[in-house]
């Protein structure tokens, strides 16, 4: 099989698997409970929280777990909303945010919330200048993800906290960082941001284990689940422990040689462009610079049957986000494609491990179907 989903989810190493294991099977205590196997147990949970707050660059006591980057995101929402409550109803974000981020806008404007949706040029990029100028006085919150799952734009971050703190230094900011982290450099010191979710099967860690890094700016923040007061009482619940391991241990593997493997994705994407580059009619999706994420469109070739037919050979490619599954997704609609070029969207996103015969194959592959199927749109 040929993997070149990542974006998707990732391959977990026999390393984090193995680790898993051992916790699961050897040091399986609660981390609430006060004899020995609960007190290993919290400080595995300790010592990993420090190993990804090393990676996030910030003090462990500012990251908290959660199950996936979807609760880290609505956390976000719920902690910004209730402490800036008096502030106002208004939010800013923008339309090719994450499903987790629109859905839960969607549900908020149906609460009295009034949302600006902020939309992409045809690069599919978005200027902090257009984020500044959409805050308001009764701007609450402000939610700009950090790298775009569909398309790899980056998105300037660090350059919107700096702009907000002039504007309004009582918006609170959020970045959902799920495919950012450990794919481009950034440091939470630095990045500027309020919150910033995570996810580990974006990194080769396991499904079901995600984090958020909650700023100093944020007063107490709402709690997202009330109980038996883990997370410091901000998440209440046992600890996922072997999850959490999976996660540090992920989270170390992929800081080994880091700066090594971002340059190694990033020649894998450039080359995937050049190989592409030979199928006719082919065209780029925007232009993000992450290195990790590529799309592209055979217009005219529908994207779900594009994927089929390399499924069925063993190739994994996306249609998009793997959110949507298989239907058409917000980014490609706010990009302002053409019918025929919407439709024939396809995602090829990359690992450290991917290799140049993968990408050959691939693009062979798509040329194939190109060369053999009679276009439909």
């Amino acid at each position: 099989m040929i993997y070149l989903d990542h974006a998707a989810t990732t391959p977990v190493p026999k390393a984090v698997a193995d680790e898993m294991y051992r916790v699961l099977t050897e040091e399986y205590g609660n981390p609430s409970s006060q004899y020995a196997y609960g007190r290993e147990a919290r400080r595995l949970v300790d010592v990993c929280r420090g190993k990804i707050a090393d990676a996030l660059d910030c003090e462990p006591g500012r990251l908290f777990f959660t199950a996936c980057g979807t609760e880290s995101d609505n956390w976000a929402f719920t902690a910004a909303l209730w402490q800036n409550r008096r502030v106002g109803k208004h939010i800013v974000t923008t339309a090719v945010e994450h499903s987790a981020i629109l859905e839960r806008c969607r549900w908020l404007e149906q609460d009295g919330y009034e949302v600006t949706f902020l939309t992409p040029d045809r690069d599919g990029n978005i200027p902090a200048r257009e984020v500044l100028e959409a805050v308001r006085p009764d701007t609450a919150l402000v939610s700009v993800m950090l790298v775009n799952n569909e398309t790899g734009n980056v998105y300037p971050v660090t350059e919107i906290a700096a702009g907000l703190r002039a504007k309004n230094e009582k918006t609170l900011l959020h970045t959902d960082a799920v495919q950012g982290f450990l794919k481009v450099p950034f440091s939470a010191r630095t990045l500027g941001a309020d919150f910033i979710s995570l996810s580990a099967h974006k990194i080769g860690g396991p499904k079901g284990i995600g984090a958020l890094y909650i700023g100093e700016r944020v007063r107490s923040p709402r709690p997202l689940l009330p109980g038996g007061g883990q997370e410091s009482g901000f998440r209440a619940g046992t600890e996922a422990t072997a999850q959490i391991v999976g996660f540090a241990k992920a989270t170390e593997l992929r800081m080994e040689g880091l700066s090594e493997k971002l340059r190694h994705m990033a020649e894998i994407k450039a080359y995937a462009m050049e190989r592409l580059a030979e199928i006719p009619d082919l065209r780029l999706i925007a232009k993000g610079t992450a290195p990790h994420v590529l799309s592209v469109s055979m217009p005219g070739y529908p994207s779900q049957n594009v994927v089929n037919d390399l499924s069925d050979t063993g190739i994994c490619i996306s249609a998009g986000s793997a959110c949507h599954q298989g239907k058409p997704s917000q980014v490609t609609a706010a990009l302002g494609l053409e019918k025929k070029v919407a439709a024939g969207v396809v995602r090829l996103s990359f690992g450290p491990e991917t290799t140049r015969e993968e990408i050959d194959a691939a693009a062979a592959a798509l040329k194939k179907h190109h060369d053999t199927r009679f276009p439909m749109l």
